[in-house]
């Protein structure tokens, strides 16, 4: 018998597996979970009706094509349904992307802070990741471009970026796209789009609209609160959304996720009481965690991420252990290359005000 054994292509064994903000502290006690970026508001009632109502029909096959849950994407921002493609969660349209347009050979571009799934994606089709360093924890354009060569195939930009917070204004984006050569696929990861509020702030539709090479993914796990559902969708040129409908599962949606993204898309009402939440809160986290002698990156998104010293008794980790001890999860971030930082996930009134009184009690026991 040969003692040869099955080899995975190159570049899957160096892949580090994501791994997921927690969610658990010992002994059984329910955390305060501020650790995922989820919304404190949870789904829209219509979605967990649509959802409810699915459960009466799983034996039957989904509609493979998603019809409802584009249609009602489509209508919501004015988009041809024709162009936008769904998958489970915004990480299965990413990885599709890669799929279709790297393999080896190819280099992807992402930025020194960018979502970890960029990476995984890229070394499983056996391309090369190249990482363009950020500045003032900001992508900047022109360190990206300074990392195009003739192997570029595609560059991901995450916009605002997790788990800094931070965003690049539409005109930068437009003119990192206009400095790209045209075969090169530009994927503004837009997963947090529907909370920023800034002027000089487009999610990338536009060039989607008016570009071949331009690819936008949204999903339905933040502001939506459907992170169980597993829902994301990309707006595509009519060629790129024809590729990836080639390689896409054929019932890469289920039931219960179509009716209750459809639901949930159409309820506007739901959404814009989770932006005002997030509004409200989001500065005044800011404010609160500041005035405890701790640095904060200014956010655009759902969540702030918060510095902390290089000293051990005072730093993140210690300040994550004290956290967890009294039920506050928070999101260490290290793989990310942010050691000595945590990431907070704007939650209830009840939570907030929780979090900046334990961080009080933190800061008092380290000083």
């Amino acid at each position: 018998m040969s003692t040869a054994a099955p080899t995975p292509r190159p570049g899957v064994l160096a892949i580090e597996a994501y791994v997921p903000g927690e969610s658990k502290i010992p002994g059984g006690v329910k955390p305060i979970k501020l650790s995922s970026n989820e919304t404190p508001l949870g789904p829209s009632p219509a979605a967990v009706a649509a959802y409810k109502t699915a459960g009466l029909d799983l034996e039957r096959y989904p509609d493979g094509q998603a019809t409802h849950l584009r249609q009602a994407i489509g209508k919501r921002y004015g988009l041809d349904p024709a162009r936008i493609v769904c998958g489970a969660g915004s990480d299965e349209i990413l990885t599709m992307l890669a799929h279709a347009y790297l393999g080896p050979g190819d280099e992807a571009i992402y930025t020194q802070h960018g979502f970890l799934v960029y990476r995984i994606a890229i070394l499983a089709c056996g391309a090369t990741p190249v990482v363009a360093d950020e500045t003032n924890l900001t992508a900047d354009v022109d360190k990206i471009l300074a990392k195009v060569t003739p192997k570029t195939s595609m560059v991901f930009l995450a916009n605002p970026n997790n788990p800094t917070g931070t965003y690049l204004p539409i005109g930068e984006v437009r003119r990192l796209h206009a400095s790209l050569p045209g075969n090169v696929v530009l994927v503004l990861d837009g997963a947090y789009a529907e909370y920023v509020r800034r002027n000089d702030y487009e999610a990338g539709i536009e060039l989607v609209a008016t570009t071949n090479n331009t690819v936008m993914t949204r999903t339905f796990s933040k502001i939506f609160g459907l992170a169980a559902l597993r829902i994301g969708w990309g707006y595509c040129p009519p060629e790129i959304a024809d590729a990836l409908n080639r390689i896409r599962g054929p019932f890469n949606m289920s039931t219960p996720s179509i009716l209750a993204g459809a639901a949930a898309m159409e309820d506007h009402a739901h959404t814009e009481t989770a932006v005002a939440h997030n509004d409200e809160w989001l500065g005044w986290l800011h404010t609160e965690i500041e005035k405890l002698g701790l640095c904060v990156t200014p956010s655009v998104a759902n969540f702030l991420l918060i510095h902390f010293p290089a000293d051990a008794a005072k730093g993140a980790a210690a300040c994550d252990e004290f956290l967890k001890s009294r039920g506050i999860i928070l999101r260490r971030v290290v793989s990310y290359g942010l050691p000595d930082c945590l990431r907070l996930t704007i939650g209830t009134a009840e939570e907030n005000r929780a979090v900046i009184a334990a961080l009080a009690a933190f800061q008092q026991k380290a000083a």
